[in-house]
């Protein structure tokens, strides 16, 4: 998804300032800046990704002046495991730092290099009429992601917590995927699995949304149940070689 990426213009939410995105993503370079989900309203934006300098998880809204934002003070570098990355926001919740939340691996991230929390029932991410770019930087189609998503769940009106989509194995203790999980979509929700490889916007939530992809994405069979082993750009000194199909070439 180098040069890719998918987008789909919002309609009326279920509710503007309650929703919950899911996915797992496997990075192939340790420094890519990707934009997991961009809304670009003109001039407004909320974004969610991973900075290219610093490795970390970042989230934030704006409108006129910043309204949302989260840094991360963990660095998220590795190339060779599926990361569970939930966003969870709920403007109209009673305890000021629960109204945006950010967990990985099942755990919730406390340790911020920067916390701000909304102070006002606004959210750009979810907004009727905006276009939702995965995997770009909106209309501009920078920050191109650089790695291999698999089942991205939006909930539109509903605070959800990671273990709607993820569970700890009895056997391994690792943190683990649910295939299927029993969430109500909302207006906007959406379920891109990206395991159909002729039809990779597929939405298989019941709401069946149609997406645009615009550029080609490449199909993999690497995905949090089948980890595979790739090459390692951070093993890469002497030969100085070029990956592509998410490490797997």
């Amino acid at each position: 998804m180098a040069t890719a990426y998918i987008s789909r213009t919002f309609g009326t939410p279920t509710d503007e300032d309650k929703w919950t995105l899911s996915f797992w993503y496997k990075k192939c370079s340790p420094t890519s800046g990707v934009r997991v989900l961009d809304a670009d309203g003109g001039g407004n934006e909320g974004n969610i990704g991973f900075d290219a300098t610093t490795g970390k998880l970042n989230f934030y809204q704006y409108q006129s002046s910043l309204d949302t934002q989260l840094i991360t003070t963990n660095v998220y570098r590795d190339v060779g495991a599926f990361y569970h990355i939930v966003v969870i926001f709920d403007a109209a919740n009673g305890t000021p730092a629960d109204r945006a939340q950010i967990w990985v691996n099942g755990e919730r991230v406390t340790t911020l290099g920067t916390a701000t929390y909304p102070t006002t029932l606004y959210s750009q991410i979810n907004k009727s009429g905006v276009v939702h770019y995965i995997g770009a930087k909106g209309s501009a189609s920078t920050s191109y992601c650089d790695g291999v998503f698999s089942h991205m769940n939006f909930v539109d009106g509903s605070a959800l917590a990671p273990s709607y989509f993820g569970e700890t194995d009895s056997t391994s203790g690792i943190w683990k995927i649910k295939i299927n999980p029993d969430v109500t979509y909302g207006n906007n929700g959406f379920f891109l699995k990206f395991e159909d490889r002729t039809n990779l916007d597929l939405d298989s939530s019941p709401n069946a949304h149609t997406f645009t992809t615009t550029g080609t994405i490449t199909p993999t069979y690497d995905n949090p149940s089948n980890n595979f082993a790739t090459m390692n750009p951070l093993d890469n000194y002497y030969q100085a070689a070029t990956f592509s199909q998410g490490n797997n070439t």
